[in-house]
């Protein structure tokens, strides 16, 4: 990893990101001692403009960023740093200092998807023609789903689980559009019980 530290007088930008969620939580800056410390002990490191000096993230609210990847941007010139949050990440007490949290992924992408196509009605759609049958062949399709993802994790067959697992989880997000709900909805209840 090869960084040109000299392009911006030995600063360049680092970009936090929570390594599940992919949520962008901050932006600070390092120079080449800070980005050695941060690898050499897998908590972020900054180097802080306005204190002039070193600063590790968490060192006075203990709400450390503990590294789970670090790459270089195509003009070696930022740094992308996936972490696990230990608690909020902003001084505000929001989880981002680009607000409260909202983890979009893959399966927010999937939801949509699902959306766009029932509300498309498009004949040759499975999800369209699943969901036009209506709510109660769709919960039953989510139990057999479920049922069937229970036979496999006996077995060990880590693929048919998988699968399983990934048939579940697309049935259920079409049960939640013909209920009226959103994952975000269910994200929220789920959140609401970890505090």
């Amino acid at each position: 990893m090869k960084i040109k530290f000299d392009k911006s007088n030995g600063l360049i930008p680092v970009v936090i990101q929570d390594h599940i969620t992919l949520q962008v939580l901050m932006l600070g800056y390092m120079n080449e001692e800070a980005l050695e410390k941060t690898k050499k002990e897998g908590v972020v490191t900054f180097f802080s403009r306005s204190k002039n000096r070193l600063w590790t993230k968490g060192e006075e609210s203990g709400n450390f960023l503990t590294v789970k990847d670090i790459s270089l941007d195509c003009d070696q010139d930022t740094i992308l740093i996936k972490v696990i949050p230990r608690n909020v990440v902003c001084h505000t007490g929001s989880f981002s200092c680009f607000g409260n949290k909202d983890p979009k992924g893959f399966l927010y992408e999937l939801e949509e998807k699902i959306s766009q196509r029932i509300d498309s009605r498009s004949e040759e759609s499975y999800t369209y023609s699943l969901y036009q049958r209506g709510i109660n062949k769709v919960a039953q399709k989510v139990g057999e789903e479920a049922v069937e993802l229970v036979i496999e994790a006996k077995d060990n067959n880590a693929e048919l689980f998988k699968n399983e697992a990934a048939d579940l989880i697309y049935h259920f997000l079409i049960l939640l559009k013909a209920k009226g709900f959103t994952l975000e909805e269910i994200e929220d209840v789920l959140q609401n019980r970890n505090r």
